[in-house]
């Protein structure tokens, strides 16, 4: 589909010249006065701070110790400083930041490997201590780092060359070395084949290669072809990932780096085409993918958090914006540009280290602002059928259920699993994912309490849990949307061990502003199978009600028993999502069903 159309396109491939450089002080200073004032004074901040040290052992800890934090933390700071001291500089367009941007080039230019030590490895799948020079990897954020450089090039080169003519030339030296060369030389996973299946490191690490290559006015035309056709060729690969649906199977918080980034590569290639390539936007499944975002939404900052992703994200803001724009979905639209102006930290988000991002916002900031938004924003009922994800709400309850299978990229044993919401405060969660390790792409990922189906609203059978693999999957049986109530039956016996559970049939319906009802069948009985509840308020029994703090009371069938455990978090990544403690609720049925009820209407 994209391939076709690079491939047809017979005209010239321009320079990829995005909103204006920082010389054009009228574009600049037109701009937002107070963003203007924050972009500078966050520069400011960074004017008599030094760029994190990055050393060697530091490197090594991966491989030594299975740390990534450590390392990490000064590699996406010494990034984070950098963009920020050039934003503010593009801001005020006095020259006072420029020493210190300078330092800041030099410093990221001379790291040995821009990639990560968790990705240092190549496709033997073994993990090297160190980067080895002569043979870059373009893992993510390699190709991110290409991609800042590449516009702090563009925006201050005449500023930068006034300093001395070898600072952007070193850029664009290292960005040569470390990923045109081996982009256009050397096969990396994310690049794909046909057939294959791949995941969010494609879109993300294909849009960055794009910006970073096609920003440079040197290349031949023969050589933008040569970059064009691969990245339309991957492009390809990632959109046959998807259903038609447009559902992203690795969660809301890497929409972000999968869908966004799809979008972005598309508008670096019509860029750098005069909008050869727009159909692409009239595609049904890329006019899917657009929403997801939108449909997964709970309230503020909180999303359907399955795998392993985080329960609250970043706000929706320009990208969601111009991607919704360019589908044609002004529902879309409306819920970005409403996230845009609630967010209190439209400057440098903490998630972000991509420079173009930045420039995205901030030229992009008036229209969204001037965007009529006050409309309704529509949040339907949606099944996934794709990724088998149950969506329903109403204007105080947000339901998810999780069928599918235990095959997704970031994977958790989680298929059946559900995720309740009152009025945006969590009741029944989905607890994420720690603080990425080296255990956590590893034949032991699954060994870490979070994967593992025993901590997630599904039942346990004794100590067997789910598994992971394609063929651990639900048989979706039934699913109702335009019913009252709204409706999900499973079959999750084929998500066990074989000969675990001859049957477990789950049944979730939600009747809107009266009841949510959740019942097990399984056979045949045994002693000590148990359902889980994750939340985190602290349960207690009384009867056959569990009360989850002072936010909701479930309604049992029968009399059951159950067992509350208070899980203290270590990890600081699940400390700041959700606090110091969780809780797991095991309730022991009395025969082979077990049921509640959530009742809606109790006042």
């Amino acid at each position: 589909m994209i391939y076709e159309s690079v491939r047809k396109y017979e005209g010239e491939f321009k320079t990829f010249y995005p909103y204006s450089p920082a010389a054009d002080r009228g574009r600049w200073e037109n701009l937002n006065l107070c963003l203007r004032k924050k972009w500078i004074s966050l520069g400011e901040g960074y004017l008599n701070t030094d760029y994190p040290a990055l050393t060697a052992s530091g490197y090594m800890e991966f491989c030594n110790i299975g740390d990534r934090a450590g390392y990490e933390s000064g590699y996406f700071e010494r990034r984070r400083m950098l963009y920020a001291l050039v934003m503010a500089e593009c801001m005020e367009g006095k020259k006072r930041f420029l020493s210190k941007i300078t330092d800041g080039i030099f410093a990221i230019c001379e790291e040995s490997g821009w990639q990560l030590p968790a990705h240092n490895h190549y496709s033997t799948g073994v993990h090297y201590k160190l980067p080895d020079i002569a043979n870059p990897v373009m893992d993510l954020f390699a190709c991110e780092t290409a991609a800042g450089l590449s516009m702090v090039a563009y925006l201050l080169r005449e500023e930068l060359d006034g300093i001395s003519p070898f600072i952007c030339e070193r850029i664009r030296y290292e960005i040569k070395q470390r990923i045109l060369v081996p982009y256009l030389n050397r096969d990396f996973f994310w690049k794909g084949k046909p057939g294959q299946k791949v995941n969010n490191w494609t879109a993300w690490c294909t849009q960055n290669t794009l910006i970073a290559l096609l920003s440079d006015e040197d290349l031949t035309q023969d050589i933008r072809r040569q970059i064009l056709e691969q990245a339309a060729r991957s492009l390809d690969i990632f959109l046959d990932t998807y259903g038609e649906d447009g559902c992203c199977n690795e969660g809301a918080s890497y929409y972000r780096v999968a869908g966004l980034c799809l979008f972005n590569a598309l508008e670096v290639m019509n860029f750098v085409t005069d909008d050869a390539l727009t159909d692409i936007y009239r595609e049904n499944k890329v006019k899917n993918m657009a929403p997801y975002i939108l449909n997964v939404h709970i309230a503020e900052e909180y999303y359907a958090n399955f795998a392993d992703c985080a329960p609250a994200c970043e706000r929706a803001g320009a990208r969601e914006y111009l991607f919704a724009k360019r589908v044609g979905n002004e529902n879309m639209m409306r819920f970005a540009a409403k996230d845009f102006r609630e967010n209190k930290n439209t400057v440098l988000p903490r998630q972000s280290e991509n420079l173009f991002y930045f420039l995205q916002s901030v030229f992009t900031s008036d229209e969204i602002l001037a965007f009529d938004a006050s409309g309704e924003i529509s949040k339907p009922d949606i099944y996934y059928e794709s990724v088998g994800l149950f969506l329903a709400r109403d204007a105080e309850n947000f339901l998810a259920v999780k069928a599918g299978g235990n095959d997704d990229s970031h994977n958790h044993n989680d298929t059946g699993s559900i995720i309740y919401y009152k009025k945006a405060k969590p009741v029944l969660i989905d607890i994420g994912v720690e603080t990425y390790s080296r255990k956590t792409f590893s034949p032991e990922r699954y060994d870490i309490w979070t994967m593992q189906s025993a901590y997630h609203n599904v039942l346990t059978f004794g100590n067997i849990m789910q598994k992971a693999g394609a063929e651990y999957h639900a048989d979706v049986l039934d699913v109702a949307l335009k019913t009252d109530p709204v409706r999900i039956d499973m079959e999750l016996a084929g998500c066990y061990p074989p000969g675990t559970v001859s049957g477990y049939r789950r049944t979730v319906e939600f009747k809107k502003g009266k009841w949510i009802r959740v019942a097990d069948h399984f056979s045949p009985y045994a002693k000590g199978v148990f359902l889980t509840l994750m939340t985190v308020e602290k349960p207690r029994q009384q009867g056959n009600v569990l009360y989850i703090g002072e936010l909701e009371k479930l309604y049992f069938d029968g009399n059951v028993k159950a067992e509350i455990e208070e899980i203290e978090l270590s990890d600081t990544k699940l400390k700041k999502e959700w606090g110091r403690n969780l809780y797991r609720t095991k309730i022991y049925p009395a025969d082979s069903e077990i049921a509640f009820t959530v009742r809606l209407d109790e006042k």
